[in-house]
């Protein structure tokens, strides 16, 4: 692993003589020095943890974590490390309830919006809010104005991050597809009422017209049990773009070909929006994928010049 070939003395081993150690009183030390030299990264660093298990090798910590501290929340790594995944429990997210594809378009944009997974978890709390101030009917009116604007400032949040990352995605998708890929590309767009009224509307005016809806529609909301308009009952329409027919109705094989090709297509949006190749993990991905699709998952992966994990 060094140059000289000989093995780095532990802690509590003495140290080896050798013409580069002849010098060195404390094996720690030239442990310390031999990693210094040939850089934190090198693999003579991770062979001496190897050989030493009872030692340590120093690594530099990243920028804005303290070294050996908790970090507080994924988003402290969200400058460093962008991560895309897929696992078998999203083979029927095409078939599925909207719920589903909201959770994975949301995982979408929390891996080009480090702070979106916030805003939605604030937004979620705000409705749990309003909702049990419905059941209430001896709550002030007043409580209700103010949960409201804060319901449609973050429901508006959630849904300009969301229209703009599918947009996004779309239009990347647009330029590079190729009906004869592998993988079929996929045209992506959102249905919902906001979704509907962001794309009309500005932000401010969005809110304004938000938070009538709500009000006017408390009585509704109050019967139903809980909030009928919003970005919880938004939904992420996916077409099969070479047959162009609803993802929903083609076949097994042809809907885990679309979701693999849009999860790629994701990663090519991390990586031109972030400047970071994504860490991809796909989970038994490969199984059931014949020969030139398998060829053309491994071309993909390659092409991004990031790391990619794969099981199955």
């Amino acid at each position: 692993v060094r140059d000289d070939a000989s093995p780095l003395p532990c802690r509590d081993q003495a140290p080896q003589r050798s013409s580069s150690m002849a010098r060195a009183s404390n094996p720690s030390a030239a442990h310390r020095s031999a990693a210094n030299r040939r850089g934190p990264d090198d693999h003579s660093t991770w062979a001496a943890r190897a050989a030493c298990p009872n030692d340590t090798v120093t690594r530099p910590p990243i920028p804005g974590v303290s070294s050996g501290a908790s970090a507080p929340s994924p988003t402290a790594f969200a400058e460093h490390l962008r991560v895309v995944w897929l696992t078998p429990d999203l083979d029927a997210l095409f078939r599925g309830p909207a719920g589903d594809r909201r959770r994975f378009l949301d995982r979408l944009v929390l891996a080009v919006d480090a702070s979106h997974g916030q805003r939605v978890s604030a937004m979620e709390r705000a409705l749990r809010s309003r909702n049990r101030l419905l059941e209430d009917r001896a709550a002030d009116e007043r409580w209700l104005d103010a949960v409201e604007r804060e319901v449609a400032e973050l429901g508006v949040a959630v849904a300009l991050a969301r229209r703009e990352t599918v947009e996004r995605l779309d239009r990347l998708i647009a330029q590079t597809r190729d009906d004869s890929a592998p993988f079929p590309w996929a045209g992506v767009r959102l249905e919902g009422d906001l979704d509907d009224l962001v794309a009309v509307w500005p932000a401010i005016e969005a809110e304004d017209r938000f938070r009538l809806a709500l009000r006017n529609g408390r009585h509704r909301d109050r019967a139903a049990g809980r909030t009928l308009i919003g970005p919880q009952t938004s939904d992420l329409v996916v077409r099969h773009g070479p047959k162009d027919v609803p993802a929903a109705t083609a076949s097994t094989g042809e809907q885990k070909a679309l979701l693999i090709g849009l999860v790629l297509a994701h990663a090519r949006l991390v990586q031109a929006m972030s400047g970071l190749a994504p860490v991809i993990l796909l989970d038994e991905v490969a199984a059931h994928l014949d020969p030139r699709r398998r060829a053309g998952l491994f071309d993909a992966l390659e092409a991004l010049q990031g790391q990619g994990w794969m099981t199955g």
